[in-house]
């Protein structure tokens, strides 16, 4: 079952105010930011985003004589009255009230969620992770690599009743944005791919970066990381996260790790990963 909430009720739960209704008990079931990617008339609540380089409100004219009818806009907008068939709804801000929404719709759900970031394999990951699992699980997933302020929020709407299990990733490029996904997604489980050098400009150094992407896991139950990059480890211990969640840790150089990676061995069209878990060597065969 797709997420379903009527026009009055996401008013509600944004804090908006509903300033032009014909039917507000419309059923809204897709959220949209991006008016080139709507081809037809559905359930559809769009948002006009603004940013430095474009403003969803300019497109609301043209979405209009596509049948769409549901909208959220800035209090700033004023051309309400242009569109007698619309539903709109005014807030503060267009993209904090897509974010309180998908907060809110997260709640709803008390399932096992996966959360993943890291400076870059968070995709890579997650469709592994949905290869592994999917046969034992009904998974809801990050589509692509939606991964940004807007792409989280548009991942977690994707729940629904039959959802089993999450897997979203999570991505940033400035301080604080990790405090605003971790609200959002809310992981029981998270894995920390590695931190690189992608965003050095926007954090004072490395250890600021780790720290922010570890705000990601707060209220985890369990943490999946690698060991081998010793700054995420010491940036990790001078957090409380280790005295409230359990660590699994991997490693290809300690054998003190949970997993140890032992050899790594490339061959035509596979590779062979031999490790040792729980004192017992492994081995699994990979098809690239």
């Amino acid at each position: 079952m797709i997420s379903a909430y009527t026009i009055s009720g996401i008013a509600n739960i944004i804090n908006g105010d509903l300033i032009q209704s014909n039917d507000p008990n419309f059923i809204i079931r897709e959220l949209a930011f991006d008016s080139r990617k709507i081809q037809h008339e559905s359930n559809i609540l769009f948002f006009a985003l603004v940013s430095s380089r474009n403003d969803g409100h300019k497109y609301i004219g043209d979405l209009y004589t596509k049948n769409i009818q549901n909208y959220i806009v800035n209090r700033s907008f004023k051309d309400v009255d242009k569109f007698p068939e619309a539903n709109f709804i005014q807030v503060d801000d267009t993209l904090k009230a897509l974010q309180t929404l998908a907060k809110h719709h997260r709640k709803q759900f008390r399932i096992p969620v996966i959360g993943i970031t890291g400076s870059n394999g968070k995709t890579a990951v997650k469709e592994w992770l949905y290869q592994l699992l999917c046969d034992n699980y009904t998974i809801t997933y990050s589509p692509n690599s939606f991964n940004s302020q807007i792409g989280v929020p548009l991942s977690i709407w994707n729940l629904h009743s039959n959802s089993q299990l999450g897997i979203f990733e999570a991505g940033i490029s400035k301080p604080d944005e990790m405090n605003i996904l971790k609200e959002i997604v809310e992981p029981t489980i998270g894995i920390l791919t590695n931190v690189g050098t992608a965003h050095d400009e926007h954090f004072m150094d490395i250890k600021q970066k780790i720290g922010e992407k570890l705000n990601l896991f707060r209220n985890v139950e369990t943490l999946i990381y690698c060991t081998d990059n010793g700054l995420i480890t010491e940036v990790l211990m001078r957090t409380e996260l280790t005295k409230k969640i359990k660590l699994f840790t991997w490693s290809r150089k300690k054998d003190t790790a949970d997993l140890y990676v032992k050899n790594i061995d490339k061959q035509n069209n596979s590779t062979e990963i031999t490790g040792v878990y729980n004192q017992q060597n492994i081995k699994i065969k990979i098809p690239f």
